[in-house]
């Protein structure tokens, strides 16, 4: 079964650009990455699957339910993170968490008890002391202590400390595979690359990627540093040239046929060809909108 799909999820704000014939299908048991910049409807997207939004046209169905008819049944299975996180002042931590659990109707001490204590959380806290890492620490117990089958985080890492970062992360992985669904909004890389299986690239409300990472990840371009006093006029298939005193450094799809031919016929002190970081390649989705060999 999926657990998240949409056919021709469309928002606008009034007038305003939210997603556009967004179609996302994401199966149970995965670990999705939904990958795009500020401002290109990630938590637009989130929002209306949640029910938060009503959409403008088009439909969303969470673990096989709409969301527009069975919103209250769907959201007892759902744990979510907002990039965000805000809480009643004046309550201490524990007992927010309390009132969360509450809310859902379940007895969640057992595991909220783990969770605290893996990521380092005092609840004797009033929420209003907090910094910004310890409330994102809040909000995570909240979105997972009544286990959930799918997990919706929207930036959840911001905030916390690189050691924290690697204890969630591990604490997904293990939801993950007992069986939760999760679906992670973020723009950092390196997080998609290291624990997502699949994931989907959005821009400008519309999504223009879905693939597994290995695959959207793939490409024929290299990255090229050439270290001597060079002329690339001749080279046609480059972007992105990076100069500096001595050096040049650029992205190239052409032909390495040509490249090494023109390249031997000047003064080259050392030559680097690599595969170009993943940042670089999703850059050019962002923006070029996929058009990377």
């Amino acid at each position: 079964m999926e657990a998240i799909k949409t056919t021709k999820l469309t928002k606008y704000y009034g007038k305003a650009r939210g997603i556009i014939d967004l179609d996302l299908a994401v199966e149970e048991g995965e670990f999705f990455g939904f990958i795009g910049p500020n401002g290109a409807g990630k938590s637009t997207t989130i929002r209306t699957l949640l029910g938060l939004l009503n959409p403008s046209s088009g439909s969303a169905e969470v673990l096989g339910k709409s969301i527009i008819g069975s919103r209250t049944e769907v959201l007892k299975d759902v744990g979510y993170l907002p990039s965000e996180a805000v809480f009643y002042q004046g309550m201490r931590v524990k007992e927010v968490l309390k009132l969360s659990a509450d809310l859902r109707k379940t007895d969640c001490k057992k595991e909220r008890e783990k969770l605290c204590e893996r990521l380092q959380l005092d609840t004797n806290k009033r929420v209003e002391e907090l910094s910004f890492g310890n409330r994102k620490k809040v909000g995570i117990v909240c979105a997972l202590q009544h286990q959930p089958r799918l997990l919706i985080l929207d930036e959840p890492t911001s905030g916390l400390d690189p050691l924290m970062q690697r204890e969630f992360f591990e604490i997904l992985q293990e939801r993950n595979q007992s069986g939760t669904t999760v679906f992670l909004s973020s723009h950092i890389l390196s997080e998609i690359q290291r624990n997502c299986t699949r994931a989907a690239i959005i821009r400008e409300g519309r999504l223009i990627a879905c693939d597994s990472v290995e695959a959207l990840a793939k490409t024929n371009t290299k990255r090229v540093t050439v270290h001597g006093v060079v002329d690339l006029k001749a080279l046609s298939d480059i972007r992105d040239l990076q100069t500096a005193e001595g050096s040049s450094s650029f992205l190239y799809s052409g032909e390495m046929k040509e490249l090494l031919s023109v390249l031997a016929a000047l003064d080259i002190r050392d030559l680097t060809i690599a595969e170009p970081d993943l940042e670089e390649i999703f850059m050019h989705y962002y923006t070029d909108g996929g058009d990377l060999a």
